[in-house]
């Protein structure tokens, strides 16, 4: 019989639009003010630091909501945001510099419905307010701190072969080697271009000299590592915030954006993102007394550094390796069941750590982490000063030769382990990086921003609403449910999708979503009307009015799925955001549009003798 669907097929559609509104009720509850503290450089909030935090807040009589730790995190949620930014500025000052004290704004979920997954849709900076930077990476210092490997990596390699020289010293553009002899300087000039195909060399006989200068092609790779590289450090420090669906991604040639939505507190997001920082290998200098050092007299070829407990350390100035040609580091255990990291280096990396650790087996060895923070003060050239900052995080005996991989032991913890190899995988900044643009979202704007946009779908929804109730009766009710069911959906979807995030063009993505869904029905519905006045039975006029309109409906919406598939290929940030919106509100309306409203039209008129149909 016409028009009537297997009982399957309906409950499949009810299922449907259910589990998208249960994925999309999460909204419903909101978010609440909360602090989270994180431990930083491998300390871990516990229950100790839990108790803590709790009596703190008790005696300073700081109402909370619920204080929790997870994944050695503490969450402190509070009812309103007073009580946030006091909590806040007491732990800031009370938990030291071991522990990251941020604000953060919680969903607000049922433990429930956050059990299967419910989570609430992401918003965008431009809707849950925030902050953005643009952040410019110096390519200068990247190309100047190469040349300066480089120059080291010429000395070792020339010793390596027996070759003399003078002297190897960076000039402005390019690495000046002079010889004793001209025998010597064929030497190096053939060894040297066979070693290093990307740079050029060029010989001058006469004073002895061969110059080696970069070519465009290995400037520009320099150049692109340097901007990759920092974007991974800048992903792993915007971690610590604690910032849910951060942005960092590049612009252009030298410069990254990073958007931190929720974030209310700029200033240490600032402090965090704007640290530049570095690693060094430096044997541990034994031949000294460290005594004598501490009280002042310090050998000129050594130098007085500190662990982060504050044991003291006298190190050689001498570098061996610096993080630079580290290209991975991951934590493990050794044989003793001991926290290990494994670093393994690039190859010119390998082949000057051999040669600085061979006459160095069972001597120790110290990794030193070093950070430049910006100051406030400015250079002659209006430039940022950075204050350099050291510090000894690991020291390990070294066990043998060392080559292009090795491991450190005596890191600490497996936790210190790991973040050890954090550091290590990411720590080793190429170039310094400034902040040259800062745009701040107010929460209060963020909140207009949603109540504007949600005003405008609510608008488009109603007027579309009323005009179908009108002009198609009963059929405009089908209409307005599958409208209903749509607008359900993209929310239970976009809810579900990690890594979807709504933005302002995206709520215009909706209200042009809700014109498009209704444009189908009113295709169906104009031939249902045609094939009536036809003379065709209701039945027959149902049947053939949603088979002659389904071909129409599917070719407009899959050219509209195809520009939003170029839209989303070729765009960034807010024109990807409504890409996506467009997209998934393409595909839930041809369900609802189509699919959902033929089962509920052939559950009410279905397979019934009928002379006149409400449309």
């Amino acid at each position: 019989m016409l028009n009537q669907s297997p009982l399957w097929k309906t409950l499949l559609v009810v299922f449907i639009v259910a589990i998208g509104a249960l994925y999309a009720s999460p909204n419903l509850y909101g978010e609440d003010p909360a602090v989270q503290i994180s431990g930083l450089r491998g300390v871990e909030a516990n229950e100790s630091t839990l108790d803590s935090v709790k009596s703190q807040l008790s005696e300073s009589n700081i109402d909370f909501a619920s204080v929790v730790l997870e994944d050695a995190q503490i969450l402190v949620r509070f009812a309103d945001t007073d009580a946030q930014l006091k909590a806040r500025d007491l732990l800031d000052g009370n938990m030291g510099d071991q522990y990251s004290v941020a604000l953060n704004l919680t969903p607000a979920t049922p433990d429930w419905l956050a059990a299967i997954g419910g989570v609430p849709m992401k918003l965008g900076l431009d809707l849950s307010g925030g902050v953005s930077f643009t952040m410019e990476v110096n390519m200068n210092e990247a190309v100047v701190k190469a040349q300066e490997g480089m120059a080291s990596d010429f000395r070792t390699d020339l010793r390596g072969e027996k070759i003399r020289y003078r002297s190897v010293k960076k000039l402005d553009e390019s690495i000046e080697i002079i010889f004793r002899n001209v025998e010597d300087l064929d030497n190096a000039e053939s060894f040297l271009k066979k070693r290093y195909r990307d740079f050029i060399f060029t010989d001058n006989s006469d004073t002895l000299t061969l110059t080696a200068q970069m070519s465009e092609l290995k400037l520009k790779e320099i150049r692109e590592y340097a901007l990759q590289q920092n974007i991974t450090i800048i992903r792993n420090r915007v971690n610590e915030l604690g910032v849910a669906e951060p942005l960092v991604q590049r612009q252009g040639q030298k410069n990254i954006i990073i958007e931190l939505p929720g974030v209310q507190d700029t200033a240490k997001a600032k402090e965090i993102l704007n640290a530049t920082a570095t690693i060094e290998f430096r044997m541990v200098d034994n031949e000294n007394d460290l005594a004598t050092a501490l009280n002042g007299r310090v050998p000129a070829s050594s130098q007085l550094l500190y662990e982060r407990n504050g044991t003291p350390v006298l190190l050689k100035k001498r570098i061996m390796l610096t993080g630079d040609h580290i290209v991975d580091a991951s934590s493990s255990f050794d044989e003793y069941s001991r926290p290990q990291v494994n670093i393994t280096l690039d190859s010119p990396g390998g082949s000057k750590f051999s040669s600085a650790t061979k006459d160095a087996i069972g001597k120790p060895m110290a990794t030193v982490f070093i950070e430049y923070k910006p100051t406030d003060r400015l250079d002659s050239k209006g430039n940022t000063i950075f204050e350099k900052k050291e510090e000894v995080i690991s020291v390990a005996t070294i066990q043998a030769r060392l080559g292009k991989s090795f491991r450190i032991t005596g890191a600490g913890s497996q936790a210190e382990a790991h973040s050890l190899a954090l550091l290590l995988r990411a720590g080793a900044l190429i170039a310094p990086i400034q902040i040259v643009e800062e745009r701040t979202v107010g929460p209060t704007l963020g909140a207009e921003n949603v109540k504007l946009g949600f005003q405008a779908i609510m608008s488009g929804f109603g007027l579309v609403f009323i005009f179908m109730l009108i002009y198609y009766r009963a059929f405009g009710v089908v209409a307005n449910l599958a409208l209903s069911a749509n607008l359900v959906l993209i929310v239970g979807v976009m809810s579900m999708i990690p890594g979807a995030t709504l933005t302002l063009p995206g709520m215009a993505g909706i209200v042009l979503t809700v014109g498009m869904a209704v444009d189908a029905n009113v295709l169906i519905f104009e031939r249902i009307r045609e094939e009536l006045r036809a003379g065709k039975s209701v039945q027959q006029a149902i049947h053939q009015g949603y088979d002659a309109a389904f071909s129409t409906i599917i070719d407009a919406n899959i050219t509209t799925l195809i520009a939003a598939l170029i839209l989303f290929s070729v765009g960034t940030g807010p024109i990807k955001g409504f890409a996506v919106t467009l997209s998934i509100g393409i595909i839930t309306s041809m369900f609802t549009a189509v699919i959902g409203t033929r089962s509920v039209v052939n559950a009410v008129w279905g397979g019934k003798r009928l002379d006149k149909l409400s449309i």
